[in-house]
């Protein structure tokens, strides 16, 4: 591995339309031969609020901001957010979506853009869930932790 980090992120939600439901973020990151998983849970959330909670509780967790960061994740709301660049246009907009409507989840959005910005360098990469990609497979299962352990 290059002097690079990785990072795989995942989030969880059981009940994802019901007030009251319980969800779960979880990541694994990596740097040379050092691994950290992180994981949580909430009530009240949903899937997506969950992916975004897992990315930024994984860069709130890293010391070094001159490191660059590979992110990997199945969530395409995640993803092409950063990639294609939607953030800069919801900012320009007045947070307001193609539909004119208020961005959902901005709270989280312009946490984790703040973050981002922090860095040296943040790629975000879109990897297939449930494929059986051994760390995206262990963030799936750090979600569902933390929300197991929510639920008690």
């Amino acid at each position: 591995m290059d002097n690079k980090i990785i990072i795989y992120t995942d989030g969880a939600c059981s009940g994802n339309q019901h007030d009251e439901n319980i969800g779960g973020y979880g990541a694994v990151l990596i740097y040379k031969d050092n691994k950290k998983e992180i994981y949580g849970g909430e009530v009240n959330t949903t899937n997506n609020r969950m992916e975004l909670k897992a990315c930024i509780k994984a860069l709130e967790a890293l010391k070094k901001k001159d490191i660059p960061i590979e992110i990997y994740t199945d969530s395409a709301y995640l993803c092409n957010c950063f990639n294609q660049k939607w953030y800069e246009k919801w900012q320009k907009n007045g947070w307001l979506n193609s539909k004119k409507e208020p961005v959902e989840n901005k709270d989280l959005w312009v946490r984790l853009i703040d973050l981002v910005n922090e860095f040296q360098s943040v790629k975000f990469i879109k990897v297939k869930g449930h494929s059986g990609v051994e760390l995206n497979e262990l963030a799936d299962a750090l979600a569902n932790k933390g929300m197991a352990e929510y639920r008690r």
